[in-house]
């Protein structure tokens, strides 16, 4: 695969072998789940869709945006901090790529805790470095994995897969791919020939670091993915 282009593959794939896990009849709940683009793995599961519905995809302009929102199927509009359901009422919670863009991600954390029955399960996705996106809705650029080592902890979740997606070599190689793009729409400018070889010279040193790679997604990756159990009784 070439390097920095398996971002969204990766996590995408990380998604649906994960919410296999969870066993066929469990009523789970997407928060923030946006255009409900990982229903479709969630067929064994009794899917409830919930998020603030206020992204139209056009945002305030800045930064990258969809162009095109549809929050048309959404089962709760609420705030993901208070979502209007009994506690323990959910046997799993899914949560992706939806962190950055809350303002109170903590305080949506232990909303979770007091939504899931004990041994319910808790899947998260988001950020670990990201670019503005979704703005004015874009309110952190990442999450380590001492964020969710906290946070787990306090709620009283137990641990079972986390995964870094990507590395720094790939984070880099996905930017570096970028620049012309930026280039174009940020300083008028296209890449000179030599520059383009340039680019395609470094990319091939990035996926050869990347193979090589013994452990730089600690310094910087794409993501963290994030498998929990509440404690107590199944």
């Amino acid at each position: 695969m070439a390097v920095g282009t398996q971002n969204e593959a990766t996590r995408v794939a990380w998604i649906e072998h994960t919410l296999q896990k969870i066993p066929a009849g469990a009523r789970l709940l997407d928060a923030g789940a946006g255009e409900r683009q990982f229903e479709r793995f969630c067929a064994h599961l009794q899917y409830v869709a919930q998020d603030f519905a206020q992204y139209d995809g056009q945002g305030d302009g800045t930064g990258l945006q969809t162009g095109a929102w549809d929050q048309s199927k959404l089962d709760i509009v609420s705030d993901i901090a208070s979502i209007p359901e009994p506690d323990a009422s959910f046997d799993a919670i899914m949560c992706t790529e939806v962190f950055e863009h809350i303002p109170h991600p903590a305080q949506a954390m232990a909303e979770f805790a007091r939504l899931l029955r004990p041994g319910g399960w808790l899947l998260v996705t988001a950020p670990f470095c990201s670019l503005t996106h979704f703005a004015p809705y874009h309110f952190y650029t990442g999450f380590s994995k001492y964020f969710y080592d906290h946070y787990l902890a306090q709620h009283d979740f137990e641990l079972l897969d986390f995964q870094r997606n990507g590395n720094y070599f790939e984070y880099v190689a996905q930017e570096t791919r970028r620049i012309p793009h930026m280039a174009g729409q940020h300083a008028s400018g296209r890449l000179r020939l030599h520059e383009r070889l340039a680019l395609r010279v470094l990319l091939g040193a990035l996926g050869r670091f990347s193979a090589a790679d013994t452990g730089s997604a600690e310094i910087l990756c794409f993501g963290c993915h994030v498998f929990a159990r509440k404690r107590g009784a199944s």
